[in-house]
Formats: C-alpha cells, structure tokens, sequence
C-alpha cells in the first residue's frame, strides 16, 4: 500500500527527529525548543499554515487537500517529557540532566511530523487537516489551554484523532475499544484541623493525624459501598502528611491521593464521598476537614463512529487479526479527553514491543513503532476525506 511504503522510505528520517527531540526534552508549557522544531518542520513541508502560541506553547499546522471543501480533520500528538533522570544507557539519551522522554511523547511527535510530510507531498485527500502538537499533557492541563485558546474555533474539526504508545504489545498491532476507554482523574487533598498539643499531654489535643488516619480508612468504604459495582472506580490515598517534631501534636494533618472513575458522573459521587466521609469522620474526633478535589483529565470517551473508522484505518495498513477493537478499559489518564469531549474522536494504542514500561527511568520509544503511526494518521485522513472518483 502506497501509505505503508513511504512511511517506510520516511523511517530514517522519523527516527532522527525523535532522537533529536529525545536529546532534549521539555516538561509541562516549557517546551519552546520543541515547538521550534515542529513549526520549523511544518513549514519546510510545505503547510498551507502554521500558527504557534496555542495554549503558550502548542502549534498547528493546516494542509489543504486538493480541493478546499470537505471534512476538517484534526490529528493530535504531545510534546512534553517527564522530570526524570533517564537510565536507558541509549547514544542519544536525554542531555537534560532530570528530565527525559519517559512516555514516548517524542515518538508521538515524530510520528505525526511524518504523517504531515506525507499528506504534504501527496494532498491526495479533499478537505482540510489541522496538526495539533500539545504542551503540557503530563498533569498541567495542556489540551484546556489550547481549548481555552479557541483551538476548535479557529481551527475547527469535524473528527479528531490520536494515539499512544504501548510497550508489551508487539510493533504492527493496534488495540482500541468504543465508549470508555481511560479513565479520567482526579488530585484531591483533604486539611485537616484539629488543636495541637505537647506529645506527652495527647488529652489536651484534638489529634489532627490520628483523625486522618480514621478518615483515610474511611474513604475505600466510597467505592465499595456508595458506587454501583458496574462503575470501576479507584480512591487511593497516596500521602497522609501531619507534623515535623517527635513530641508535638500538630495543629493540622493532610491526607492527599487521586481518584479514578470513567464517568464524570462517578466522579462527582466520589467528590462528594470525600467531602462526606471526611468531614463527619473528623466531627466525630472533634476536628473539622476541608476537601479540596481538582479534576485533571476527562474520561477518555471514544466516539463510536470514530473508533470503527480508526480501526478500519489500522486493518487497511496490517490486517484485521493485528487490531484489538475491544481493548480492555485503562485506569490510566489522557488528556485528550478534553478534546473529545468538545469534538467527536477516537484514541488508539499503538505497540511499542517488549521494553520497559512508560514513566520508568529505562523506558524508551521503539523506533520500529514510528512507521505504523505516520501511517496510520495519514490512513484516517485519505479514508476520512477521500478525493472522489471525479479526481
């Protein structure tokens, strides 16, 4: 298949600009050098467009296909590298120190340069194409920026898609699945307040951290008690922090972790679950207790038309037997959610091959997976957005 041979003829060029980008990874909004680089790309290729400065740091780049009327596709990748000290022992490791490509963001990048660069030379698809390479994915809020940046006003989509990498699966599989497919997640911290005290005189005190230890027992009753057993959910209490000195009780204790639930519906019961049980539990020491619930990523909720259409993509470019349409739920978070919540779309997993697992020291994007993600962003497109027979 033509896609499939010129992502191939592209490999070597692919694999040097993730090796570049892996050699210098930036974290959350701070990734300047990196959006150079896609910019500068975007513009050698020969993109009709290419703006910077969405959500502070993203850029989009725009092709039109060769006719100007038809669907708007938009294609997403991540930027952004986690503040990590690689051991990958690689030649083109991370020359950062603290800093490195722990999640393949890098590879998600290179892939989506070369879908451009082929849609670029061929423009063999009506319509139009927005590029969209997001800072800030890692927990900081990189796609509400860009959204609060009018990313879908002033480059509106009539689908959107996008992918991660997958270490265990072996290169050349897909994996996707309809309706929820990660979960969306939350930070939470509950104060506690109670009245201090020497260590020695505990009856004069009202003990913040003896509290929070009833109170953190108290939060798993949500989910086994308060949530239908048809809703996964996760509350895990991660930090329970009260006090600096041997012999004193403190004034207040904090109980900190997150939460994970694949409805934003579930995640408002369990908002309110913390709030509850927190605060009764601590009026039943005396103490009082204030919840403070920050709500990160969305569920990832792929559309069904979407994911049909991105899976039949992947089994034009390796066949049906290499793609999993009913991959199993991910507690973990994304948030491209956001952007499927405003726009209709599909996320897919790519394999990545036997390595190490993403947010590891060790970890490290296997360059023979790059073929199949150019490829397959620039399938959905042709398939999406075919010319006609007219043309």
């Amino acid at each position: 298949m033509p896609i499939v041979n010129r992502a191939a003829e592209l490999h070597d060029e692919i694999r040097e600009w993730r090796r570049e980008l892996h050699r210098k990874p930036e974290i959350l909004f701070d990734v300047h050098e990196t959006a150079a680089f896609v910019s500068a790309k975007l513009r050698e290729f020969g993109c009709d467009e290419v703006v910077t400065g969405i959500g502070r740091t993203g850029v989009v780049g725009l092709i039109l296909g060769s006719k100007g009327e038809g669907p708007c596709v938009g294609l997403r990748a991540d930027m952004d590298a986690l503040p990590l000290r690689e051991t990958s022992g690689k030649p083109y490791a991370s020359t950062i120190p603290g800093r490195m490509h722990a999640c393949g963001h890098d590879g998600h990048t290179a892939m989506l340069l070369g879908a451009a660069k082929y849609l670029a030379e061929t423009r063999a698809f009506n319509g139009t194409v927005h590029f969209i390479f997001q800072p800030g994915e890692e927990g900081c809020g990189g796609a509400l920026a860009m959204l609060r940046d009018g990313l879908f006003e002033r480059f509106p989509c009539n689908a959107i898609y996008g992918m991660h990498n997958h270490p265990g699966m072996p290169v050349g599989r897909y994996a996707i699945r309809p309706g929820a497919a990660m979960a969306g997640g939350a930070f939470f911290d509950i104060t506690v307040t109670g009245k201090g005290s020497h260590g020695a005189r505990p009856e004069a005190s009202i003990d913040p951290v003896l509290t929070a230890c009833h109170i953190t027992a108290a939060l798993q009753s949500i989910v086994s008690r308060n949530l239908s057993p048809r809703e996964p959910a996760v509350i895990s209490v991660t930090r329970v922090v009260g006090g600096e000195a041997y012999n004193v009780i403190p004034q207040t204790a904090t109980i900190s972790g997150t939460a994970r639930f694949f409805s934003r519906e579930t995640g408002k019961q369990i908002e309110d679950g913390l709030r509850r049980v927190a605060a009764g539990v601590a009026a039943g020491f005396g103490a009082s207790a204030e919840l403070d619930f920050r709500l990160i990523f969305a569920p990832t909720i792929n559309a069904p038309e979407q994911t049909e259409a991105l899976a039949a993509a992947a089994a034009e470019l390796v066949g049906e037997d290499q793609v999993e349409r009913g991959k199993e739920p991910a507690m973990a978070s994304e948030d491209f959610s956001f952007m499927l919540e405003q726009v209709p779309g599909a996320y897919i997993h790519l394999g990545n091959g036997e390595g190490a697992p993403v947010h590891n020291p060790h970890y490290d994007f296997n360059d023979a997976a790059l073929p199949f993600g150019a490829a397959l962003y620039a399938r959905i497109v042709e398939r999406e957005c075919p010319r006609g027979v007219e043309d």
